[in-house]
Order: structure tokens, then sequence, then C-alpha cells
């Protein structure tokens, strides 16, 4: 049996595939052969465990009245496993046997993955995503596309894929020279973190100041201008001195990028990052490849690519500048030198660019001179993942009381102090160490999640005390259910781990509704692996929490009426508890065990 049999065997343990085997199985039986085969469309439902439209989508084609067909269909259907009864005008209302759904929580319970199977087995899947830049500190601009890069990167691998995470990193152009130059002649102004004795986190922000103070004397002073050009020449022609303070640059960056990164829990490290300048040794054949195919022209000293269907205002067409009028590259051949290594030499199946949505112009053209070029073919799948913008309190972007930008370290600052004021108004029982990791954990979390749970192409407003509320659709609220928990099991004699449930008990029907929430985890999974959408795992997440609590409320766990009916509470209390902790971890969100 090969790798992705075995992932689809895995899958069949789910609740709804057994019902949509048993409807298909009726269609075969039921309906001709041409129409037998298709999709049986099943859905959950509030009227029956499941629902199909088959009948309604198909009488037309069998030449009988939906309702008709449908009844044909349930009398087809209804055998020890699934029921079938016809409502409205040909709906098949599907309800599965309790022996059965009991099974599937027996089947799911005893699998490490919970049932989960690997559906993304073969793919290798390129993930470009945070890329900040060098010599500057990470802002709220940052922000979306590191969380979501990253949540998107662990679904993906929980799935099966081969993921490459690349880190885009702005670590070249015109700017280093100006830094490094202003760096050069002023030696007396400490930048490294051994000199500055402070953490890598203020480093680099020493480093922004400094790049602001070389900015401004560039931009007054001609003189130091033309030195740092000069400076620019220097580094890209290999100037040893020049290419020192520059790795000395990057390296100190790298350390305070990384710190974010892991107070963010982001699983980001230093061997992920392939910056700008790991593409330099491309660019010439980039451009030779280009102009020999004719895709690349010269245009008014420049060498552009142009497309039919693009145009601007004016009505003239909108170029891509590969190489500009004075012979230096821009970042469009960067990008066109990097989708042809991912592709080529990474091997890529499929490229996911994690980039705000202002950017959607500029891949749309990176992409179509890439299929144009041959290096983009139709069995690798290029996509920009857009997303829209962090606001403030005023819905306009966020910005500082000054409207500069907003540090990322000071936003979390300020979430991690909202979680610690909501926290410590319960009582929590908890030493000081526990509860500051817990507060870490909390404030951290309701960034990602507030981020996460909004869809990804709108914007969304930042604000601190909606993040951390303890009710609604937060992540603290998730992360309290999955202490709750814990906190129940941690009552069982013996700490018990229930290894069968019995499946002849009855189910109530908020067992029943926990049951089948908790069946959906692998296709919500599969949803946002397709959709490029993590708010979908956000959004099951909210509901399976809420079916938690109308379970926990209406069926004694620890003071069941008889032990088989305990030990099945106790099951579903671990079942529920490890599908809450592995649907945070795929969000980046810790599952703290106590809060």
């Amino acid at each position: 049996m090969d790798e992705k049999e075995d992932a689809r065997v895995t899958d069949a343990v789910a609740t709804k595939n057994l019902v949509e085997s048993a409807v298909s199985a009726a269609m075969t039986q039921v309906l001709p052969a041409d129409l037998a085969g298709g999709d049986p469309l099943v859905r959950r439902s509030d009227h029956a465990d499941f629902q199909s439209n088959v009948a309604l989508a198909l009488a037309k084609q069998a030449r009988r009245s939906p309702r008709e067909l449908a009844q044909s269909l349930a009398e087809a259907i209804n055998d020890q496993t699934v029921s079938a009864t016809v409502s409205g005008p040909g709906f098949l209302n599907l309800q599965v046997r309790d022996g059965a759904i009991w099974d599937r929580v027996n089947d799911r319970m005893s699998d490490e993955r919970l049932g989960i199977g690997t559906p993304a087995t073969g793919e290798r899947v390129v993930i470009d995503y945070s890329a900040p830049n060098i010599a500057k500190e990470m802002h709220v601009g940052h922000l979306r596309t590191t969380i979501i890069g990253d949540a998107l990167a662990r679904v993906l691998d929980f799935l099966g894929a081969e993921v490459v995470r690349q880190n885009h990193l702005g670590d070249w152009g015109t700017q280093f020279g100006m830094l490094i130059q202003y760096l050069d002649e002023h030696p007396e102004l400490p930048w490294r973190q051994q000199d500055t004795l402070v953490d890598a986190t203020n480093t680099v922000s020493t480093l922004d100041g400094l790049y602001r103070a070389a900015r401004a004397q560039f931009d007054a002073d001609t003189a130091f201008a033309d030195r740092a050009r000069s400076r620019v020449v220097a580094l890209q022609s290999g100037d040893l001195d020049t290419l020192a303070v520059w790795r000395d640059l990057v390296g100190e960056s790298q350390h305070a990028f990384q710190a974010i990164y892991d107070r963010l829990g982001v699983l980001l490290t230093p061997a992920d990052s392939a910056g700008e300048s790991t593409y330099n040794p491309y660019l010439g054949d980039v451009v030779n490849e280009l102009t020999a195919a004719g895709i690349a022209v010269p245009s008014e000293g420049a060498l552009c690519v142009f497309f039919e269907d693009i145009i601007g205002p004016d009505g003239d067409p909108v170029p891509l500048i590969v190489r500009k009028n004075d012979g230096g590259f821009g970042y469009a051949a960067t990008d066109l030198a990097t989708i042809r290594y991912r592709i080529r030499d990474l091997k890529a199946t499929r490229i996911l660019y994690v980039v705000d949505a202002r950017q959607a112009l500029h891949f749309r053209m990176i992409f179509a001179t890439a299929r144009r070029a041959g290096w983009l073919t139709h069995d690798v799948d290029a996509v920009h993942v857009p997303f829209g913008t962090v606001l403030g309190p005023d819905g306009r972007p966020f910005k500082t009381r000054s409207g500069g930008t907003v540090r990322l370290s000071e936003l979390l600052d300020a979430a991690v102090d909202g979680a610690r004021t909501v926290i410590a108004e319960k009582a929590h029982g908890l030493d000081a160490a526990t509860l500051d990791h817990v507060v870490q954990a909390a404030g951290i979390g309701a960034v990602k999640y507030a981020d996460l749970s909004t869809s990804r192409t709108k914007d969304y407003t930042f604000d601190i005390g909606r993040m951390v509320a303890l009710s609604g659709n937060t992540g603290v609220y998730l992360q309290y259910a999955h202490a709750r928990i814990q906190s129940i099991l941690r009552k069982v004699p013996g700490s018990k781990t229930v290894g069968q449930v019995d499946a002849t008990l009855p189910l109530h029907p908020t067992e029943r509704a926990l049951i089948l929430s908790l069946d959906e985890c692998e296709e919500i999974l599969t949803e946002v692996a397709t959709t490029l959408e993590p708010h979908r795992l956000c959004g099951y997440m909210f509901e399976l929490a809420k079916a938690y609590t109308e379970f926990y409320e209406s069926c004694p766990v620890l003071r069941a009426d008889t032990p088989a009916q305990r030990d099945n509470r106790i099951a579903l209390c671990q079942f529920t508890g490890r599908t809450l902790a592995t649907g945070l971890n795929l969000l980046g969100i810790e599952a703290p065990p106590r809060m």
C-alpha cells in the first residue's frame, strides 16, 4: 500500500465518509451507470446528522421526480449503519446509528493523529512569508504575513506536504551602501550587540535609528550621497571590508528577528532565510533568458516585459521593469530569479507568496512572465496569498500617536499586559512562574487568533480588550476551554485514559453533536489547505468549544449514572482536549494545561 492509499484509508474513519459511502452505494443501485458515480452531495444538517440533495441535483437527468428518486435512494440506503428519510421536495435526511458513531470514536481515539489522514502527501510547498528588512525593526506591517504564513505552513505540513519555509529578507540594495558608509564615517557609534550590551531587539532598534540618520544625511549632503553610491558599487562588486560590515548587519538583524519569532511561537529559523542577496548570482541568467526569448524588450533605456491585458489608466501598457535604465536590477528581477530558483532547484509543486494585497499586480506580472519563460508550468501552482491591513481604533492603518510605525515588540507587550489584567481578575491558583507563562501564552495567542480568525482578505481592528476576552470567539476563550477539560481529567481517579468506549450505549443528543463536530476536523483542515484561509479552522475550533460546553452542561462526566457511561464521557473529554490542542498548535497557539 502506497502513502496516498494509506492517507485515504485513514480518512475513511470519519462518520461523514460512512454516510457518503452509503449514499453512493444506493446511487449505484438506483441510478443509471452514467449518473451513479457522481458526488453524493452529503453535508451536515440541522434536521438530521447529515443531508443530501443528490436527488434534486440528478432527478432531471434521471427523468424522475426528485421526491420519487429520493424515496428510492432512501429505501436503498437503510441498513445497520445509516438510515434515511425523505423531506421536502426531495432532500435525504441521513441519521447514523449510535453504535456506528461510537465506533468512529474508538477508531479515532486509538490513532495518534486522531484519524486525520495525510492527503497532501507528495506535494512540495514553498511558502514565502514574513520578509522583514535587514537593519530595520519588525513592525505591525509584518504581523499578518508572519502569522498567516506560519499557520499555513503548519497545516500543510500536518497534512503530509513537504513544506519549505522561505524568509525573503530585504538584505540588498542602495540603502545598505548608505548605511555602511554612515557607519564607516561614525566609528564612535556602537551598534553591534557586543558593543551596546543590550538585547538583540534593541540592537536592531539602534540600527533602525542609524539608518534614518544616514537617510537624512543622504538627502541633505550630495557629497555623502556620492560616497554612499560608491559604497553600493563596492558592496555589489564584493569588496571584502564592505561585505564584512554587511554580514554583521545581517547577523545582528537576524538575532533580533529570531527573538520576535521565538516570542510569537513562529517556526521560522535563520536556516529558512533566503534574502534578496541569495539570488544576485542568477540575475544575469534571468535577463539573458528573457531577452533571448523576446519576452524582455528595451524600453526607454530599461529592459521591460509588457502584457496585453495589463494597461494603465492612461491606456499605455504597464511594464514589469527587469533592469533599470541605469543598469541596476530592481526587486522584479529578484522575484523572477526567485520563482525560477524555487521551481528549478527547490522542485516546488506549489509556491505560496503570503504578501499584502497591494502587491497583487506585481505578482500577476511575475507569474505571467514566468509562464511565458517556461519556468512556471501547468504542474506548478504559484499563488499570491493576499491579506488586509491591521487597523487602529480609529479605523485607519495602525500607527503610533505621532503617526509613526508601531513596533511589533511593543504591540506584543501591550497584548500580554492586557491578558495579565484579565487573568489576574479570575481565581487561578497559579504560582508566579506558571502565571507568567500562562499570561505570555494568552497574550501572544490572543494576537495570533484575532488575526487568523479574520478572513485574511479583510482588514481588522487591533483591539486588545476584545482580543483577550474570556468569552466570544477569541484565542483566550479556546485556551480556557482546553484548560477546563484538563482540569476535569485531572479529577479522574488515577488519571484514567479510556481505551475503548462502550458502543452499545445510547447517545445523548449533545454527545452526538460533539462527536459529529469532532469528526469534521480533517475536512476543515483540508479546506484550509485548499483555500489558504486559516479563519476556517478558527471558526471550527470555536464551534467545537461551544459543542463541548453544551455537552458538559447536559451530561455529567465524573458523576455519570454508570461506570460505562462515565468512561464514554471521559473519552469524549480526552478526544475534545486532544483536538483543541491539535487545532491550537496548527494555528501556532499554545494550549496551557492550567489557566
